[in-house]
């Protein structure tokens, strides 16, 4: 049997044809062997079942139609739980709710939440973000209606977040789906009326303007503090270094008369003489003295200075050395 002869012309395209074919089978190979990771982005790598992680950004190589990549971001997202994001309204079957005293409240809140573990978010549930949103809603719930309507909408805002905070993130641990809570904020709160919101807004105002001036008197008196302590310090020094010129002038004087009192003992006239001629020479300097005679109706006034300056009081006696001598007798 003879075989079919094609023209030269159709084994050209057949030819070229199948090199065509080879290139688009080698680019298609080419294009599912390589992938990148940017920053703030990880890739999970399922190899026949067999989960890893690559957390380097660039490019990498994989098996092409063995290995399948899911890039997860790890940056922080965001949640509105009451309120809708692009209209800015309240979401009313989220925002409503039920406080302790049996008051209804409109709360909205913000979570921020990012990836823990990719292949974990990924294999581990289904809908990760709708589980934690969930969650949220009912653990948000339960929280608010243990608060009166008061503190919800004034002062016990931070305690609601930071209950729920505590509460989500040990439960998201417990479901073990990848997602780590971040923070959870109160956006808004208000009551259903106008009237009783616009009372509210008015004890959260007085409220401001009492830390306001709370703190304009912390400033107050961090500022006067430091120059009274100063000024009690300053009195104190002087105080003690007066107490202590005082003891020492005590002290000197006791000495002194513990001296005079072991000279006393020594030589009991002498001292007694010396004792008497000191106290003299303070006190008769700048006096006058008058003398009567034995009739009684002669007088004469004499100044001390005589006295002093001719030496009656000056050049006493050595009655020391006499009394010494008269002992040796």
């Amino acid at each position: 049997m003879e075989k079919l002869k094609y023209p030269a012309d159709f084994t050209t395209v057949i030819r070229y044809s199948r090199i065509v074919l080879l290139l688009f089978i080698v680019l298609i190979l080419g294009l599912n062997s390589v992938y990148s990771t940017q920053d703030q982005e990880q890739a999970v790598v399922d190899t026949l079942g067999k989960i890893t992680v690559v957390n380097t950004p660039g490019i990498h190589f994989k098996i092409p139609f063995v290995q399948n990549i899911e890039k997860v971001s790890m940056t922080i997202n965001g949640m509105a739980i009451g309120y809708h994001e692009d209209t800015e309204e309240w979401a009313t079957n989220d925002a409503r709710m039920l406080t302790q005293d049996y008051n209804v409240v409109s709360v909205d809140f913000y979570l921020e939440y990012r990836v823990s573990d990719p292949a974990k978010y990924i294999y581990n549930s289904q809908n990760p973000d709708v589980i934690m949103a969930d969650l949220a809603r009912s653990y948000i719930r339960d929280t608010v209606g243990m608060y009166p309507i008061d503190a919800v909408l004034t002062t016990g805002k931070n305690e609601i977040q930071s209950e729920i905070k505590i509460k989500l993130s040990d439960r998201l641990i417990q479901e073990d789906i990848g997602l780590v809570l971040h923070n959870i904020i109160i956006q808004d709160s208000s009551p259903p009326t106008n009237e009783i919101d616009d009372a509210f807004k008015s004890v959260e105002n007085a409220k401001q303007k009492k830390d306001t001036l709370r703190n304009e008197a912390n400033k107050y008196k961090n500022e006067k503090e430091p120059a009274a302590e100063a000024q009690a310090d300053a009195i104190i020094q002087a105080a003690t270094a007066a107490k202590q010129a005082r003891i020492n002038e005590a002290q000197g004087q006791a000495d002194r008369f513990n001296s005079l009192y072991e000279e006393y003992e020594k030589f009991p006239l002498t001292t007694k003489q010396r004792m008497f001629f000191e106290a003299m020479e303070d006190i008769l300097p700048g006096k006058r003295i008058i003398i009567e005679n034995s009739n009684g109706n002669t007088q004469k006034m004499l100044p001390i200075d005589s006295f002093t300056q001719s030496g009656i009081f000056n050049n006493t006696p050595n009655i020391k050395n006499d009394e010494a001598k008269g002992e040796n007798d």
